[in-house]
């Protein structure tokens, strides 16, 4: 039940010891006009997203797609509002969205706004005048199904060997951390015991299933933990600080206090942050979701990107083409929260998703529809 790599494309399949599958959505050719299209856009603090997709088989295909840094959270710490110009940047971007949602028929849809809407006082009068000026109709949805679709969104990447499994989203304005026991499920169906999971935390049935063991949504992402140290002037003390903060947030998650075992231990990371650490490891100078989802990296090789940001500073930063003048400001704020978590977790190695919130809908929707077929997962 996931897209699959165009032949011939590069790929990571396997990866040391796990059998990481890169998996990406191939080009699409027009949807017939008796299939069905799903949309699925995310609205976060800092970008907003969107997917058209049709189901095909087992999988889906991505027939349209949009992204636009529109900072939705920029000056909310301060202010606890989403500001004029936010909103109006957000609402331009939102009218392309509804422009392909129109041009493309698609009547089966989730549209979902998260952490700065969840916190911004004035979140319902947006809603309301994003409703009034482009039609459409965001809906703000909890820590808890944000964490989930994140989960079932990197089912493809799920070794058959992992017996312990920590999701990481690090999203603009929260991160949200599910931790996910499979020592129960037989190897083989592991990857498709997450994907279940589109139905909720709690699964019922006699059948073995993934058992969240605990999820935590920490109000901390790579624009709130950056805002939080805006008065740092050292760019080295700043990132020190915001890792050591970060990792003082998440005392409360109870695997961060637990004995576990290295071994079928996988960590997975979705985020711009982790994919430009990934795209950065690699040399790329255009970024190529093909090289970059389902890449395997160790914390040695994160530690090295990491230090090589450090030393480019901020102007290196804003014009080093691996890392991009929309995600400059906001890198090491990312980067303070990847290396934390990487540090505390029994494992050196971090599998790469370049896929989140916006595949989770689509994949939840299909699944609720029953428009997937159960095939073989590949």
């Amino acid at each position: 039940m996931t897209p699959e790599r165009p032949p011939g494309a590069d790929a990571i399949p396997k990866a040391g010891n796990l059998d990481v599958a890169a998996l990406v959505e191939p080009s699409a050719p027009p949807a017939e006009s008796s299939v069905q299209l799903y949309a699925a856009l995310d609205l976060g603090t800092n970008s907003c997203r969107m997917l058209i997709a049709q189901p095909r088989g087992s999988q889906f295909q991505v027939l349209d797609s949009f992204s636009k840094t529109v900072q939705l959270g920029a000056g909310l710490e301060a202010s606890g509002k989403l500001s004029r110009a936010s909103m109006a940047r957000t609402i331009q971007a939102l009218r392309i969205c509804q422009k392909k949602i129109e041009k493309h028929n698609v009547t089966r849809m989730r549209l979902v706004a998260t952490e700065a809407c969840r916190r911004a006082r004035n979140a319902r009068e947006f809603i309301r005048q994003v409703r009034r000026e482009t039609g459409l109709s965001l809906e703000v949805i909890q820590p808890e199904e944000e964490a989930r679709l994140a989960v079932i969104s990197c089912a493809p990447l799920v070794s058959t060997r992992t017996e312990q499994l920590l999701v990481v989203d690090i999203g603009g304005g929260s991160t949200e951390l599910v931790w996910i026991g499979l020592s129960a499920v037989p190897p083989e169906d592991r990857p498709r015991a997450i994907m279940r999971l589109h139905s909720g935390f709690v699964q019922t049935g006699d059948a073995p299933s993934a058992r969240v063991v605990d999820w935590i949504s920490v109000p901390l992402g790579v624009a709130t933990l950056k805002d939080q140290f805006a008065d740092v002037d050292d760019d080295g003390a700043r990132f020190a600080l915001m890792s050591w903060f970060f990792e003082e947030n998440l005392s409360s998650f109870s695997p961060y206090n637990a004995e576990n075992p290295r071994e079928g231990f996988q960590i997975i990371g979705t985020s711009g942050t982790i994919t430009t650490v990934a795209a950065s490891f690699l040399g790329l100078r255009r970024y190529d979701r093909a090289k970059v989802d389902g890449l395997l990296m160790t914390s040695d090789q994160i530690d090295h990107v990491i230090r090589d940001f450090l030393v480019l500073g901020p102007e290196g930063r804003r014009t080093d083409p691996r890392i991009g003048r929309d995600r400059h400001s906001l890198i090491m704020s990312g980067a303070a929260i990847l290396q934390a978590l990487m540090r505390i977790w029994p494992t050196d190695r971090l599998s790469v998703a370049d896929r989140g919130l916006r595949e989770g809908l689509l994949y939840a929707q299909m699944s609720a529809d029953g428009v997937l077929e159960d095939g073989p997962y590949e």
